[in-house]
């Protein structure tokens, strides 16, 4: 991958930000590159305002990223794991418990990584998810249409009913991450039109666990990479991993380790690459100080400076 210095990078992002802008358009541009490309410049030359955080395990090993069609769904990383299994929630309408299916893509990860931002910042296992599926879903930067309504409520509805165990050397930690999902329900009938708040709680274990080992991100690099989530989990992890670097000439890691990390559901080896080469680049644009080099069978990661700098984090004591 690129070699060029860390702050060169920085200012060919400011470059490319100021230059698409005074054109107006973005001719050739998918809408996404256009989202990475206006979050880069903005990120290169602004502080967020908030420090969204994500759990450092499911940096490493993330939920399934297409449609599984077993109850089960296994990622190990290391000595990272991850192991999600589908749940039920109860329907009081229909008076039955309501089988869902496994997590996956995008949406979920969006979920999680606004609750436990919330969680981490407010301190508390108690999470409000707005006064409707809309307002939660504009609160995340999710497209409101009809199709990617139904999408959202489904994948929250499976990650809400979803058990997941982390593992991380010889620690097991063994829960449902959302302890209750509270939905958004009528208050004074149908006529009415009011809805009362949505609520996520976070169970015990999980919110103790995420305190000890919550990772600072940049929102608007979310906001970015929404539509991949590979892309996302490529963020997610070198967030965590770059700054704890410690030898100058970096760390290497094969392609054969990173299809297994990230490219399960690739058959072929050289479509994985492609598409992780894709989607480094989108995330080198969001996160410019991070320093990844391409080499013969692999990716070397070299010492970088986290994307939020701690001075911005305030965390809770623990």
């Amino acid at each position: 991958m690129s070699k060029l210095p860390t702050q060169r990078r920085v200012n060919e992002a400011k470059s490319l930000s100021t230059d698409l802008e005074g054109q107006g358009t973005f001719p050739g541009l998918t809408v996404q590159r256009r989202k990475v490309i206006n979050a880069a410049g903005e990120i290169a030359t602004t502080r967020p305002e908030l420090v969204a955080f994500q759990h450092a395990i499911l940096c490493q090993v993330g939920l399934p990223r297409a449609r599984v069609a077993e109850r089960t769904f296994e990622r190990t990383s290391g000595s990272a794991s991850i192991l999600v299994e589908a749940g039920k929630l109860w329907d009081a309408r229909s008076a039955t418990w309501i089988e869902e299916a496994l997590p996956y893509g995008s949406k979920p990860r969006l979920a999680l990584v606004h609750i436990i931002s919330e969680a981490v910042r407010t301190r508390s296992r108690s999470v409000d998810v707005g006064r409707s599926l809309y307002d939660f879903m504009k609160t995340l930067g999710i497209d409101t249409n009809g199709r990617s309504y139904a999408s959202f409520r489904q994948q929250l509805s499976a990650l809400s009913a979803c058990r997941i165990t982390l593992g991380f050397g010889a620690e097991t930690i063994d829960s449902k991450p959302i302890e209750r999902f509270r939905a958004w329900t009528d208050e004074g009938g149908e006529a009415d039109g009011r809805l009362s708040p949505g609520a996520v709680v976070l169970s015990p274990t999980f919110y103790e666990s995420l305190i000890d080992h919550a990772v600072p991100l940049d929102p608007r690099a979310i906001v970015a990479l929404q539509k991949s989530p590979l892309a996302l989990d490529l963020y997610t992890w070198l967030s965590h991993r770059l700054h704890r670097v410690s030898r100058v000439t970096g760390e290497r890691v094969s392609w054969q380790a990173l299809q297994q990390q990230f490219g399960q559901e690739y058959d072929r080896g050289r479509d994985f690459r492609r598409r992780m080469m894709e989607s480094l680049r989108d995330v080198q644009a969001v996160y410019p100080t991070a320093r990844v080099e391409e080499v013969a069978g692999a990716l070397v990661l070299l010492p970088s400076p986290p994307p939020v700098r701690k001075t911005l984090v305030a965390l809770p004591a623990g």
